[in-house]
């Protein structure tokens, strides 16, 4: 890491303090509506990186690994978890390479994800004007 080339005034680290704190109580508050569903925040998050996933056969083992930084054996122990709570289907790839494994969400997966996902868009639009305002102002 480098040093920084000018010194932070106080209003920059309020301000930095300000957005972790909010991110921290985001993802708290995150935690306890997939909890209220019978998920962890990691499965939500699962969830989440297969539904956004913009290739509709779904993502790969390794890009939902990519999606929640962990690593592909981590990544797929938390899919076998989440396979046996019949929230998500495997499918295996077809032409050459029958090794791809690509996730699909079930029916079931759908319906946890769509009542999380509407909390949470109505949580971030009342929070953006709180994120907009918590911008770190350029150094003077």
């Amino acid at each position: 890491m480098m040093p920084p080339s000018t010194a932070l005034d106080d209003r920059q680290y309020a301000s930095l303090l300000a957005v972790r704190v909010g991110v921290r109580r985001f993802l708290r508050w995150s935690e306890e509506r997939a909890a209220e569903v019978g998920l962890t925040a990691t499965q939500h998050q699962l969830l989440l990186a297969i539904r956004g996933h913009d290739d509709s056969r779904g993502p790969t083992i390794g890009e939902l690994a990519d999606y929640l930084c962990t690593r592909h054996h981590s990544t797929v122990q938390l899919i076998d978890r989440v396979e046996q709570l019949g929230l998500v289907a495997r499918n295996r790839g077809e032409g050459k390479d029958r090794r791809v494994v690509r996730l699909k969400l079930t029916s079931a997966g759908k319906g946890k994800l769509a009542l999380l996902s509407a909390t949470h868009l109505e949580e971030l639009r009342r929070l953006a004007p709180l994120i907009n305002a918590l911008a770190v102002p350029e150094a003077p």
